[in-house]
């Protein structure tokens, strides 16, 4: 016999014993029941349930302040770095003083000048004054000796005559006290306004807040309310903005009312750490476009955990649904005819149930029908499950 033909006939001849044991050991199988099948359990529970939407939102400052310089000059001295966090108050910049200061010695000898000539003026007035006041005690003696026919009509015309000039002269210099205090007035407001000019020489953080970058450099010149210097963040505290579907406007409204709601959010790189606020507020308006409702919650930030534009996961927390039956998600499997549990019976076999489940909120599913507090049901092995098989229930991680 050739070669060829004796690896063929041995080749079949393995394959028949291979098939022939198979049958034997299927029959072995079938004949000792079926195997035990491993898979993890856990027991349906009563919980009080939050009722919580969540949706993406972002962060947004709770105050974005664009720096400028109230006055022209040279920018002599940047007193921060970029990205720094600075507080309220804290110097930003320093623009040259000097012509500022010039300005200020300027009108403060206006100043002076203009007291020294009310001063001289009011003394002037005094001299008038008196001069007024003899003058006019003269001509009315000149008019009585006129009636007594000892002096002429001359003479007392002459004394009423000088006593108008005296008193006109007077007034005259109590006009131009009034003159000279109106300048005086006018030169300490000059004062005012050079001294309000020089401390904008030193340009100070509005708020408190991190610095972005910096768009001027020492030795610029600057203008006045020109281009901004640095734009200032406020994130402590920051906003979140998102949107829920209108149906729930009426229940946030309500509850909102009664106190605020709690938000929680949760940052994309750190999708384990919760961060608590509030709802702040609620927009006066539904977008007839997408049929929800713009909400803003704030948060303390005080960790800088928030960072404007950034996205992040809301939670906002409703009301509490009590005595809910629960099972950890990953029990609940999707079947042709909908959502089913297998659910472990008193004697370890499985039985199929389909269920009527809520709302999710973290591993956790509520199951509204189909599951009873207390029964335990299959978390992980249900690929090798059918109505009645047995199984045992072993850790996970086995």
């Amino acid at each position: 016999m050739p070669v060829r033909d004796r690896v063929v006939s041995l080749i079949a001849g393995a394959i028949c014993l291979w098939a022939l044991a198979s049958c034997k050991q299927q029959q072995a199988t079938q004949a000792s029941g079926p195997s035990i099948v491993s898979v993890t359990v856990a027991k349906a529970t009563l919980e009080s349930v939050p009722t919580e939407l969540r949706v993406v939102g972002s962060v947004e400052a709770s105050a974005i302040v664009q720096v400028k310089s109230q006055i022209g000059g040279e920018l002599v001295k940047v007193a921060f770095t970029e990205g720094q966090n600075v507080a309220k108050g804290d110097l930003l910049f320093q623009i040259d003083p000097r012509p500022y200061q010039e300005a200020v010695r300027q009108a403060e000898a206006n100043v002076a000048r203009d007291r020294a000539q009310v001063a001289q003026l009011e003394a002037t007035l005094a001299r008038d004054s008196a001069q007024a006041r003899f003058n006019e005690s003269d001509a009315d003696r000149f008019s009585q000796l006129l009636k007594e026919h000892l002096a002429s009509k001359e003479q007392a015309d002459q004394s009423r005559a000088t006593a108008d000039v005296a008193r006109e002269s007077a007034r005259a210099t109590q006009a131009s006290i009034e003159s000279a205090k109106a300048a005086l007035e006018s030169d300490q407001a000059a004062v005012g306004t050079a001294t309000l000019n020089l401390s904008y020489c030193e340009i100070r953080a509005p708020l408190a807040g991190r610095t972005g970058n910096l768009l001027v450099h020492a030795g610029n010149l600057i203008k006045a309310n020109d281009v901004p210097m640095v734009v200032i963040h406020q994130i402590a505290p920051a906003f979140v903005n998102f949107n829920v579907p209108e149906q729930h406007l009426s229940a946030i409204r309500r509850l909102n009312a009664a106190h605020p709601l709690a938000v929680r959010v949760y940052p994309r790189d750190n999708p384990d750490r919760a961060i608590e606020g509030r709802l702040a507020v609620i927009d006066n308006t539904v977008d007839a476009t997408t049929g929800t409702i713009h909400l803003k919650a704030t948060f303390d930030n005080a960790a800088g955990l928030l960072w404007p534009g950034q996205f992040v996961t809301a939670v906002l927390t409703l009301d509490t649904e009590r005595n809910a039956t629960v099972v950890p998600a990953e029990a609940v499997q999707a079947g042709q005819k909908g959502q089913m549990v297998y659910v472990v019976k008193p004697d370890n076999s499985v039985d199929l149930r389909m269920v009527t489940t809520g709302r999710t909120f973290g591993p956790k599913t509520v199951i509204d029908q189909g599951v009873a507090p207390g029964e335990t049901v299959v978390t992980d092995g249900q690929m090798m499950l059918f109505p009645g098989v047995k199984v045992q229930a072993v850790e996970a991680d086995k």
